[in-house]
């Protein structure tokens, strides 16, 4: 009787205590809403370095985000201030820029690959003006490479390198510019491909 009473007093104890822990665990877990429990490794997710929209005590106007210097260019950024975005930057373009990459097998591939990505869906796959958002009324008027007529004048067929290059870098009509997307070394392998195209090839 002794023992099984014993028994009964340890069972109390060890519900006792499991209820005691259960109630100390909740609690604690709802004293503070904004609490997420344990955090392991805490500096992973808290860096050290400021975010961008972070204020910042260590510039002036208290901003993380700055302006680069004056006069600073971006690695490997190529600047095109001499053929600007008008009639007589276009024009001058076509007389004195010449493609500098060799025409190979390689560059043509690539040149294939980003006028796929960047200018089929206008131009059309073989540049026949017909890309599926022409052919969804999307957008209208998209010239032919082998035989439709420039909006500035002239066939599109006798487009030299460098007015296909000012077209790309600064757009023209529906056409936005492509500079942001399309590196010039880049512009230079889709204007030897479009050349291919206005062969007919």
């Amino acid at each position: 009787m002794k023992g099984s009473t014993l028994a009964m007093n340890k069972n109390k104890f060890v519900y006792t205590a499991f209820l005691a822990i259960a109630f100390a665990a909740t609690f604690s877990a709802c004293k503070d809403k904004r609490s997420t429990g344990l955090e392991y490794a805490r500096n992973m997710y808290d860096p050290i370095a400021y975010n961008p929209d972070q204020p910042n005590k260590n510039f002036k106007d208290g901003k993380t985000a700055q302006l680069p210097p004056a006069h600073t260019k971006p690695v490997g950024f190529t600047e095109y201030d001499e053929y600007p975005n008008t009639k007589e930057g276009y024009e001058a373009a076509g007389v004195s820029m010449v493609n500098p990459l060799p025409v190979d097998t390689v560059n043509l591939a690539q040149g294939k690959h980003l006028f796929t990505v960047f200018c089929s869906p206008c131009h059309g796959e073989k540049g026949d003006g017909q890309g599926h958002l022409v052919k969804i009324e999307k957008f209208s008027g998209v010239p032919a490479y082998q035989t439709g007529s420039s909006s500035r004048g002239g066939n599109m067929a006798d487009l030299t390198a460098g007015k296909i290059y000012h077209t790309i870098t600064y757009g023209v009509n529906n056409m936005g510019s492509h500079a942001s997307q399309i590196s010039p070394t880049d512009r230079w392998k889709v204007v030897m491909y479009v050349q291919q195209l206005q062969k007919g090839q």
